[in-house]
């Protein structure tokens, strides 16, 4: 099976058809594959302008990023007091490289919003989210782009010359959607008290500066 089969629809769907898929795929938490296969299967040929595909990904990308921080950020109003207390110090931790860990969660195929739910969650500062995100998915799509375009996804392609069945990928992307949940769950369950105070004992200070910074 081609890497084309996955999307076979690919060269139909367009630049709205891109947007559409980067935008409500972002906006799932922790299922980022499907456009990013779009955008790769999109990139290959010269039907699509690479410049537009790939500011149309990052854009839309960010876009949905943004909802997922700004629910986040007023989500803590929702949580019990012992989830909150419980989350606390990995907030601090994740919030102490702010925009480093925004920008590497967006320019690398992560679920990123392992690191975006947290920064909402510890109030950090909007803007800098969102310049850190738009900048980390512009070199992500770009790489995409450029990598699917002139190398013709012969990295991909070996891996599914096995793969006879589309049905297999869609499975594939199902389970690890699952997983990513169950992640996200284990996370927010654990008592980051206990393990951050023999990793990071600073993240267990109420009064820690980085509790304060925007």
């Amino acid at each position: 099976m081609d890497f084309g089969s996955i999307f076979p629809f690919a060269t139909e769907v367009g630049y709205i058809g891109l947007s559409l898929v980067s935008f409500f795929g972002s906006l799932i938490p922790f299922v980022p594959l499907p456009s990013f296969l779009l955008l790769a299967t999109m990139s290959v040929g010269d039907k699509f302008d690479l410049h537009l595909l790939a500011i149309l990904s990052a854009v839309t990308a960010t876009a949905a990023k943004v909802i997922v921080f700004s629910v986040s950020y007023e989500g803590r109003r929702i949580m019990s007091e012992k989830s909150r207390k419980r989350m606390r110090p990995f907030e601090r931790l994740v919030k102490r490289y702010g925009a480093g860990a925004a920008f590497f969660a967006a320019a690398t195929p992560i679920p990123d919003d392992l690191v975006y739910v947290p920064l909402g969650l510890a109030k950090y500062s909007p803007k800098r989210f969102f310049i850190a995100t738009l900048t980390g998915k512009f070199v992500l799509s770009y790489a995409i782009v450029f990598i699917s375009h002139y190398m013709g996804l012969s990295l991909v392609e070996p891996l599914l010359e096995d793969v006879e069945d589309v049905t297999t990928i869609y499975i594939g992307i199902a389970v690890f959607a699952a997983m990513m949940t169950s992640v996200v769950i284990l996370l927010l369950r654990l008592d980051w008290h206990k393990i951050m105070g023999r990793f990071a004992p600073w993240t267990l200070d109420e009064n820690n500066e980085d509790e304060e910074k925007k």
